[in-house]
């Protein structure tokens, strides 16, 4: 008898929680709907479908006919279902309770639609940690999936990974599917009779398997894939030519796992894919990482330096961006409030926030987009007002672990939360009508990527694929000169009411360009905290720095209102000599095409000289912001934008209009202010 190679071939869907409709509808018209249509003639082919949760919801309201051919499909035995955390979490990083709950959402939901029990998981962005593994168990799963570079970097030979191992964490087991990379970077790329090379290269034992599990994307989303794939027909041919070689047996994961035994047991450490280890780092040690791997050649690299050289773990993300670290903290809190408040809807508002796109950035997208980020402040707010259900209430917390408190004060239709870590400064502002954050703002920081237009290298026509077609990884990036102006680094985050002592060197410029003269330790600096019912207070004795320090010392209150709140700035030094006071606000809002400042459409940068007060009207709340003083002030402003890369080249985004209120004074100051919202 003949030598069969058996052929695990899965794809995952997955959409952030709430996306755009449009692109919803993109994808499924572009990728999944042709997908299952030519899958729908070879019912014979088996496969495996992950989908999260509400991706599927949204499939199954809006697009009917793709989601009755996944039913027929599954009917006839074609399909096996993975589950995951039904919105999508990273598993690692959501408290273990939420984990069982979210599979278990996700287990009943494909029990209902679809007939099936889930056995095995998709492990979201491929993150594992071997605490996850007593969760799955509780939740029925018995395989997952994860990538061969997983079991690298514990030291196996790739060679040796054409079937499943076992693991535990405490004596509980799971079966781990390594997903090759070969495959992954074949499919559906190269030609088919090179993909079915590729695929065949696995049999060297009886009861080798070629393992896949990918983005359904790559089937018609990314950038040339649907011509390819459809319009010149590769995914029929392959999927034809596959039924048709009698060396090949496509195979349901569960079946593999129940005929075969494991080629072992394996212990993993905490890691994700090699990409993903590498955009967790920091973007000096990224590229420090970047230049070791070229000294060791991609030969060596690929043959041994893989078990070496890794890149940070996916929980980096939380210390490379404080507004990203802020949001989990935050779910943490809320998840933690659940099981006193005993409230359906709230649950859902929690279990959509850990949705994992807004906590991380790669190369495209994720924190960086400033919709994904509003829609997890959504939940957060909306979650938030069932929790305090109408109360003015102020409490103190330390949940971002950084040793200093926060203060949250929350009225019947608004919450703040004020950081004693940095400055007292307000690090978030949410209306509860509108499920809306006006301090959603992002820090620019240093990635990467930006060597690309930092150091840009001389342009040279790409190879031209001869046997498919590129990946999204080897495309080439248009560089304009232009972008270099626009990288622009902040030595302090971006939120409101940071305290800058500064001297003539401050202007419109140099405050957009982050390098004017700061005088004073106040602006990023821990400040001693308290508070009442009534008033919040930060303090720090501090200096000013010019050939020596001079003694300092910023007080500063606030007292919450129905509608806003007032603060008091007290300010006194040892330094002798006029000086500037500039109070720096970063707001975000939704719509900075419509947003007027003083009735005025926002430029790019403005400068308004002798006024008291700063109004901004959104358009997308419906509400007017006033930030007024009891002194006159010069306001400064520009909009604060971030550099990313996209699939086409780099793009620029709107995350804040960033305002200062410069006052001169000398010695001391005493102001009084108010936030008013109307």
């Amino acid at each position: 008898m003949q030598q069969q190679t058996s052929l695990l071939f899965g794809i995952h869907l997955h959409q952030p929680v709430d996306n755009f409709e449009w692109v919803i509808d993109l994808a499924v018209k572009s990728c999944y709907a042709p997908f299952f249509e030519v899958m729908s003639r070879y019912p014979e082919f088996k496969f495996s479908v992950h989908c999260s949760g509400w991706l599927m919801e949204q499939i199954q309201k809006n697009h009917s006919k793709l989601y009755n051919t996944i039913q027929e499909l599954a009917q006839k035995g074609s399909i096996e279902f993975f589950s995951a955390g039904y919105y999508e979490p990273i598993l690692s990083v959501i408290p273990p309770k939420d984990r069982t709950t979210q599979i278990k959402m996700l287990n009943k939901s494909i029990q209902n639609q679809f007939k099936q029990k889930p056995k095995g998981l998709w492990l979201t962005e491929r993150v594992w940690e071997s605490s996850i593994i007593p969760n799955l168990s509780s939740a029925g799963i018995k395989y997952s999936v994860i990538d061969d570079y997983h079991f690298e970097c514990a030291g196996f030979n790739r060679e040796d990974l054409d079937g499943y191992y076992m693991t535990e964490e405490g004596g509980e087991k799971l079966a781990l599917f390594p997903i090759s990379k070969k495959l992954r970077y074949a499919l559906p790329f190269l030609s088919v009779k090179s993909a079915i090379e590729a695929i065949k290269s696995f049999n060297t034992k009886e009861d080798s398997t070629a393992i896949i599990f990918d983005d359904a994307e790559k089937f018609g989303m990314w950038p040339g894939t649907h011509e390819w794939v459809y319009d010149k027909g590769w995914l029929e041919s392959f999927v034809t030519t596959v039924i048709a070689d009698k060396e090949i047996q496509t195979q349901h994961y569960e079946e593999y796992f129940k005929q075969q035994k494991p080629r072992g047991i394996a212990y993993l450490p905490n890691v994700s894919y090699a990409e993903m280890g590498e955009w967790s780092l920091g973007a000096d040690d990224a590229l420090s990482l970047e230049n070791l791997k070229k000294e060791m050649g991609v030969e060596r690299y690929e043959a041994e330096g893989v078990k070496f050289l890794k890149g940070g773990i996916w929980k980096n993300f939380f210390v490379k961006y404080a507004e990203s670290n802020r949001l989990h903290k935050r779910m943490l809190e809320l998840s933690s409030a659940r099981a006193s408040l005993k409230n359906k809807d709230f649950d859902t508002l929690l279990y959509k926030l850990q949705t994992n796109d807004a906590l991380w950035h790669g190369v495209f997208g994720g924190l960086y987009l400033p919709n994904l980020r509003d829609n997890a402040y959504k939940f957060l707010i909306e979650a938030e007002k069932i929790r305090y259900n109408g109360k003015n209430h102020i409490e103190l917390d330390q949940n971002e672990m950084d040793g200093h408190p926060k203060i949250k004060a929350v009225t019947p239709q608004y919450l703040f939360r004020f950081d004693g870590a940095l400055g007292g400064q307000l690090i978030e502002f949410d209306i509860f009508k509108k499920g809306y954050n006006w301090q959603n703002s992002l820090t620019r920081k240093k990635e990467l990527y930006h060597q690309k237009i930092l150091n840009p290298q001389p342009i040279t026509q790409a190879p031209q694929q001869t046997d498919g077609i590129d990946t999204i990884h080897s495309a080439s990036l248009e560089i304009d000169a232009s972008m270099r102006d626009a990288l622009i680094y902040d030595w302090y985050n971006k939120n409101s009411l940071i305290d800058h002592i500064t001297d003539d060197s401050f202007t419109i410029e140099s405050f957009r360009e982050c390098n004017f003269r700061e005088l004073g330790d106040f602006a990023n600096q821990a400040f001693k905290t308290s508070f009442t019912q009534e008033k919040i207070n930060f303090r720090r004795d501090g200096g000013l720095y010019l050939e020596q320090k001079y003694n300092s010392t910023l007080d500063k209150s606030y007292f919450i209102r129905n509608n806003g709140f007032d603060f008091m700035l007290d300010f006194k030094t040892t330094l002798e000599k006029p000086l500037q006071y500039a109070l720096e606000f970063n707001l975000h809002f939704a719509d900075y095409e419509n947003l007027l400042i003083n009735e005025q459409s926002v430029d790019k940068s403005t400068k308004i000289e002798n006024i008291k007060k700063v109004t901004l009207l959104d358009t997308h709340t419906q509400k007017r912001i006033t930030i007024a003083l009891n002194t006159s002030f010069t306001l400064y402003f520009y909009k604060l934008e971030t550099l990313s890369q996209s699939e086409k080249g780099f793009d620029l985004t709107t995350q804040a209009i960033s305002l200062a209120l410069v006052v001169p004074f000398e010695k001391s100051f005493d102001i009084i202010g108010k936030v008013k919202v109307k």
